[in-house]
């Protein structure tokens, strides 16, 4: 039967020694089971007896431990038109990347030409060359762990209808040829197109 009624000083010392002894078996564990002396315990005999070290949790310091990669994404005309490029930059903010360059930009005709010369073959070629050249475009670079992979999911399917709802293109795109971003596919792509 275990009695609830209050110890005395010297019968509460033998149970606290018996319950450090319990703590140093099990260092890792010591946290879950603090002991909180009674006021009239000797102080300098307990502070000997014990030494709580706080974990501190550092994120940036595990993150840098990890690859950093670059991604570049560009709000594409339709995008600036339409004042979205706060709302995608808070976007890619919530998934905790650094924004390390930002630039509103005309592009030349040349320049579309040889971002998108993987597409040269195809039949909406100079369609995509006159939008792209039809406005200003905001061009960004993000930095972080994962970000190429976690930039292509957060702007969604290239065509708006196939894209997932909570992505940027499937809650703001409106057409397949203006699909409000670009962002790049590879982490070398991402290098070449932020320099």
């Amino acid at each position: 039967v275990t009695s609830f009624l209050p110890r005395s000083p010297k019968s509460t010392l033998p149970l606290f020694r018996s319950t450090h002894q319990h703590l140093t078996a099990f260092p890792s564990q010591s946290h879950l089971f603090l002991y909180h002396p009674p006021p009239y315990a000797n102080a300098k005999t307990l502070r000997a007896r014990t030494s709580f070290k706080p974990a501190i949790f550092l994120p940036h310091l595990i993150a840098s431990l990890e690859q950093v990669d670059q991604t570049y994404i560009m709000v594409k005309p339709d995008g600036v038109q339409r004042g979205l490029v706060g709302e995608i930059i808070s976007r890619f903010e919530k998934k905790g990347f650094k924004l390390t360059g930002l630039k509103l930009f005309e592009c030349s005709k040349e320049l579309v030409e040889e971002h998108y010369k993987d597409l040269k073959q195809k039949l909406f070629f100079p369609k995509l060359i006159d939008y792209i050249t039809s406005g200003p475009v905001m061009c960004m670079a993000w930095e972080g762990v994962g970000v190429v992979a976690s930039a292509r999911k957060l702007i969604g399917a290239t065509y708006p209808l196939q894209a997932e709802p909570g992505t940027i293109r499937g809650d703001l795109a409106v057409q397949t040829r203006r699909n409000v971003v670009h962002g790049s596919d590879n982490p070398e792509n991402g290098k070449h197109e932020i320099e």
